[in-house]
């Protein structure tokens, strides 16, 4: 049996029905409350589903645990409860890791690519303290991950009890379906796709830096699908231990992006440019490439989805389909 906290959102709906069709029991940490979110669970619901707030009375139960996945977090970029975003982002993720290391269950945890901040200390996913000392996050959100890559780190320096197996993962700009409670924080894939099913040309922010061109804001963006195949090879390789990148490697421009989604819809390949909002300036990453020879290093091989091609594959098969579900 697996836990999957967050196996309800976007990323951990898609590794809870990867490990569904291998056969494999799950339990999910999530709360589905109104609207549409069950629907990420439809095709493939969990044995359990377990309330964030219950999951501390579930693990003292002890029960037979393969390993965790640890997703859930509050991620919004925008997010200003500095209380909440601690005890869930980082004093959760404490209690897990002390957990899984107490009875020697793997752990595989979600960190971030908002850990980098403005990028000005490059994407370099190097484990050790000093390095991570370095980095300087935008926001809340990204500084809560932070904080918990330093106290792993700090755990590991120390010689500390540790899980049996443990990976951290820096997520990316990920996209793809089961996304879409997600409000504000949606891919810009979803955005630009929406503006267009709309008849109107895909907005982009102007650039706020000097040196940068409107629309050549440049992110990694990885297809969820992606994501998932470098989790299920984590959890076949129990290993491999440290904490990774996980992008393409390949920075693409948001015009790029607006211009794969036209072609996708079969629109023009026009865009439309806006003014950042308030609230972004200052906390906007201009350009974010993940660095990933550690993780070929330690064993994985597969291609990533380029950007036309995993973009094309979001607008056909889900956004323009009946049933837009994974």
């Amino acid at each position: 049996m697996i836990l999957v906290t967050g196996g309800a959102g976007f990323i951990g709906s898609h590794l809870q029905a990867a490990l569904a069709e291998q056969g494999v029991e799950t339990v999910v940490v999530d709360r589905l409350r109104g609207g549409g979110k069950w629907r990420n669970l439809r095709a493939h619901p969990p044995v359990q589903i377990i309330p964030p707030e219950e999951l501390d009375a579930f693990l003292a139960r002890h029960p037979p645990l393969e390993m965790v996945f640890h997703l859930g977090a509050i991620s919004a970029t925008t997010v200003t409860d500095g209380d909440l975003v601690w005890e869930t982002n980082v004093a959760l993720s404490q209690r897990l890791w002390a957990w899984c290391a107490a009875r020697g269950v793997r752990l595989i945890y979600a960190s971030s690519a908002a850990t980098y901040g403005d990028g000005g200390e490059g994407f370099d996913d190097a484990p050790a303290l000093a390095a991570l000392r370095r980095l300087c996050p935008l926001n809340l959100y990204g500084w809560s991950k932070h904080a918990f890559d330093l106290w792993v780190a700090g755990e590991i320096e120390a010689g500390r009890p540790r899980p049996p197996q443990w990976v951290g993962l820096k997520f990316f700009n990920v996209y793809g379906p089961n996304e879409y409670h997600k409000g504000g924080m949606v891919s810009v894939v979803k955005v630009k796709s929406d503006e267009i099913a709309a008849g109107q040309k895909p907005r982009l922010f102007r650039a706020d830096r000097e040196g940068i061109k409107d629309g050549e804001q440049k992110r990694d963006f990885i297809w969820v699908g992606d994501v998932v195949e470098v989790m299920l090879w984590l959890g076949a390789h129990p290993e491999v231990n440290g904490l990774f990148n996980l992008g393409t490697g390949v920075a693409r421009s948001y015009r790029e992006l607006a211009a794969a989604v036209a072609a996708a819809w079969g629109a023009p390949d026009e865009v439309e440019f806006i003014a950042m909002p308030e609230a972004l300036r200052g906390q906007y990453q201009s350009f974010t490439e993940a660095r990933m020879a550690r993780l070929r290093a330690a064993g994985y091989t597969a291609p990533f989805t380029s950007l036309e091609a995993g973009v094309s594959r979001y607008v056909k098969d889900f956004l323009r389909a009946p049933d837009p579900y994974r």
